[in-house]
């Protein structure tokens, strides 16, 4: 089964104003496969996936599948083809059933049998093992069945294709094992999957081969199994991966007359993170780690307000202060990227220029506003700084990839200068280089002096950056690490046994 092709591409081009996203690039999809599309931001993976779809017309090169030409100009002239698509971003109606999500838009009579398409929507989620009744409302589905729902709809009209494009980036490790194992099945049934991920120990649980792009360029097309993790990132970054292995955390100077920058003293909030004391000295990383749930985003919240804080006293600098809202602690020097950059970070509609200014202006009170001139200069110093790609700072914000996207919130805040940041799951979704780029820029922040929390469900960057980590299960603190005891094991230990250790005051 594995030696049958079923969509290749030869030599694609595509290019738009100034920029030349695929240079000729081939690509093969062979039947019953899960093929890993590897690359950084700006690599051209979505490029290529929006060529096959039909959404981007491409300038050169030919497209088969199996073995005919083919040239889709629509996403639903792609569909008729056989080639499903699911985003990361979930494009289903919350509020109508399991069986409408799957049906709608596929019918084009005005009469709907409605016993019909739950019976047949039924028969689609037993055949796929998909744990959803085809008459309950999706809001009420799991984000995992969700997307499982998304792919029956998409395999619905005989697909022999299927384009997953971050499926598993809002998931937890059990429902991500839930998502693979749909995926096995669909392999077993012959569809050929295209698998789109920055999580690369997923890439090695789940793909048979991997394809890597490099500025619109092919790399290479491997095995999975004779591919190391260690010479894939070489592939996808080039010279960058020696810049891992040279970052160096800042140890913050700490003696007994210290004052922390901030302090909280049984702090709680509305969130349900059950009351803990937590310090931050001047040039300190530190970081809350945890399973998911665990109550790392609840604590990092109470500490900028953003959930109702319901108990406890901040000290800034020793002194105390009121900090019951998110502006009283942007007045005090706190600044706090959120863990969902899209529903909580970026204002999508706004320009990358008025979302970097947009804490500042804040800052300044909306009657004296910043002027066009002011604004155009604070947002093309911090996109020089920052190495955000945007064509212009009048760029919409949404056009942006997900890792520029968050580099222009990271921009919105250090514009203010702030004293303490609070940096939650800021790598998430995002390309290797970048991420990389933004260790570097928390490390570059703590020696200049800024105090920041760093929260990622990676341990292993929280390692190469945090010099303490407050362990947490179960919405409160169990342990604080630093030195010698910060090594991926003690972290898991400690998450696994639960035991309380020592606390973070």
């Amino acid at each position: 089964m594995l030696s049958e092709t079923i969509l290749e591409m030869k030599d694609i081009c595509k290019s738009f104003p100034g920029v030349k996203a695929l240079d000729g690039v081939d690509f093969k999809l062979r039947k019953g496969e899960i093929h890993a599309l590897m690359g950084e931001n700006g690599a051209g993976k979505s490029t290529l996936i929006k060529v096959i779809t039909g959404v981007y017309e491409k300038d050169a090169g030919l497209i088969t599948l199996q073995g005919e030409p083919i040239h889709c100009k629509t996403p639903e002239e792609a569909q008729n083809k056989g080639i499903g698509t699911v985003y990361q971003e979930i494009m289903l109606c919350s509020n109508l059933t399991v069986a409408e999500n799957m049906c709608i838009g596929r019918s084009h009579s005005s009469f709907v049998n409605w016993k019909q398409m739950n019976e047949k929507a039924a028969q689609l989620l037993a055949s796929l093992g998909i744990p959803a009744s085809p008459i309950q409302e999706l809001s009420s589905c799991s984000l995992a069945v969700q997307q499982m729902i998304a792919i029956a709809r998409a395999v619905d009209m005989d697909c022999k294709i299927l384009i997953l494009d971050e499926p598993t980036s809002s998931l937890d490790e059990d429902e991500v094992q839930k998502l693979f194992a749909l995926m096995r099945e669909l392999k077993e049934r012959g569809v050929g999957i295209i698998f789109i991920t920055h999580f690369l120990e997923q890439v090695y649980e789940i793909s048979d081969r991997i394809t890597v792009l490099r500025n619109g360029k092919l790399v290479g097309e491997y095995e999975t199994s004779s591919l190391s993790q260690f010479d894939l990132i070489s592939k996808m970054l080039g010279n960058v991966l020696e810049d891992i292995t040279k970052l160096q955390k800042h140890e913050p100077i700490v003696t007994d007359t210290t004052i922390p920058v901030f302090e909280g003293r049984e702090l709680s909030s509305a969130a349900g993170v059950r009351p803990f004391n937590f310090t931050i000295q001047k040039g300190e990383v530190n970081g809350f780690a945890g399973l998911l749930g665990s109550g790392r985003s609840e604590s990092a919240r109470a500490i900028f307000a953003a959930d109702k804080v319901t108990g406890g006293e901040v000290r800034m600098k020793g002194k105390r202060v009121k900090i019951k809202t998110p502006l009283q602690a942007i007045q005090q020097g706190i600044g706090y990227l959120p863990e969902d950059r899209k529903d909580d970070g970026i204002i999508d509609d706004l320009s990358v220029r008025d979302n970097i200014i947009l804490t500042l202006q804040v800052l300044k009170g909306f009657f004296k506003p910043l002027s066009l001139k002011q604004a155009q200069t604070f947002a093309e110093e911090y996109i020089e700084k920052l190495n955000i790609k945007t064509p212009t700072p009048n760029t919409p914000i949404k056009s942006l990839s997900g890792g520029n996207q968050q580099k222009v919130i990271l921009a919105r805040w250090l514009l203010t200068n702030p004293e303490y940041l609070i940096l939650d799951e800021p790598t998430r979704g995002i390309d290797v280089g970048t991420k990389v780029e933004i260790q570097k820029l928390v490390l570059k922040l703590a020696s200049e002096g800024m105090s920041l929390t760093f929260i990622s469900s990676e341990i292993e960057e929280m390692l190469r950056t945090c010099s303490r980590l407050i362990v947490m299960k179960d919405r409160e603190i169990v342990a604080e690490l630093k030195g010698t005891e910060l090594t991926e094991n003690d972290v898991m230990n400690v998450i696994a046994q639960g035991g309380k250790t020592k606390c973070a005051n």
